[in-house]
């Protein structure tokens, strides 16, 4: 049994507690940075481009720049105004690449609709491109030469790590293609020897498809389309998708990809929300702090040979690694 997943014994599925895990990740990255700094390097550098006022994004601008806060990350916030022109901020990118206090640059999207979001993604300096998903970095995870990869994977990964121990030969089933998670994750569970199953709104027989694998990653975006007689006994759910929707008696709440009070016959799943959402944040302190070790370490930009200069994904494993001894060894303790 891990910390960071409760369990009853009674036919229930384990319950991966991403908030937990994300804790934990937190205290490692935060070890880190104390690390760095004692070494007498300054505090890791994330700048958080914020065009426009948009509600969403405003909400999780505040949570990042909170989260640096508690973390040691020096964050710097530019908030631009939405009719910021997209040379503006193309100009104000170009000046974050070369800012050597700067290890990590997030540009929240959604932008504006007169702005290329693709190029303004791509104008990012891959080593500083903590979210992963520069054309670089996604293109060095596909081949399994290292990068900066994807917050919500990242975490996905951390938390399969949580409650398998041997991934060679398991049977996934990825439901939803897109560039943010479903391509990612997919890349990451071939790397692990998986068989991996990419579906997607056309899929024929999806049902058919989920019931035979060992892991289901879900997202979607499709409320509860996951239902128990998608899940086999014994299967590892993740649940990415999070939707507001409102119920019988008008109130809003927040709902999954998957139904969950119906999956309690697999071996473990994820909560929506408080499963995968928290680790988003917790990757992307992660990578900055990786960002920030690799520049320090020598592996910043080179100018003649930009394509290898983010930091090893093998990284990843070692982390989830210890991720996974820190949850055991705090079980062991809580046991006692």
């Amino acid at each position: 049994m891990t910390v960071g997943i409760n369990s009853d014994t009674r036919n229930m599925a384990q319950v991966i507690d991403g908030r937990a895990v994300a804790r934990r990740l937190e205290e490692q990255t935060m070890a880190e940075v104390d690390a760095l700094v004692a070494a007498g390097k300054p505090h890791p550098g994330l700048a958080v481009v914020l065009v426009g006022d948009d509600p969403a994004s405003e909400v999780y601008v505040r949570r990042k720049i909170k989260k640096c806060d508690e973390i040691g990350i020096c964050s710097f916030e530019y908030r631009l105004p939405a009719e910021t022109t997209q040379r503006e901020l193309l100009s104000l990118i170009a000046q974050l690449n070369e800012d050597r206090v700067i290890h990590g640059i997030l540009c929240q999207v959604p932008l504006p609709p007169h702005i290329d979001t693709r190029a303004v993604l791509d104008a990012i300096a891959p080593e500083k491109d903590v979210d992963g998903f520069h054309p670089v970095n996604v293109g060095r995870l596909s081949t399994g030469t290292g990068g900066i990869v994807p917050c919500t994977p990242l975490g996905v990964m951390m938390l399969l790590e949580t409650v398998i121990d041997d991934f060679v030969g398991k049977h996934v089933v990825v439901i939803g293609k897109s560039n943010i998670v479903g391509k990612p994750i997919a890349m990451l569970l071939l790397e692990r020897e998986c068989t991996v199953t990419v579906t997607h709104i056309y899929t024929e027989n999806l049902a058919e498809l989920a019931a035979k694998a060992d892991i289901i990653v879900a997202a979607a975006g499709a409320p509860e389309l996951v239902k128990g007689d998608w899940v086999k006994p014994g299967a590892v759910v993740i649940d990415v998708g999070i939707t507001r929707v409102t119920d019988q008696d008008g109130k809003e709440k927040l709902v999954g990809d998957v139904k969950f009070d119906e999956v309690q016959h697999a071996k473990a799943v994820t909560p929506a929300p408080g499963g995968v959402g928290p680790m988003t944040i917790a990757c992307l302190l992660h990578n900055t702090v990786q960002a920030a070790k690799a520049f320090y370490q020598g592996a910043a930009r080179n100018r003649d040979d930009p394509y290898h200069d983010a930091p090893d994904r093998s990284l990843i494993y070692g982390t989830a690694a210890k991720l996974q001894f820190a949850c055991r060894g705090q079980e062991r303790k809580e046991s006692r």
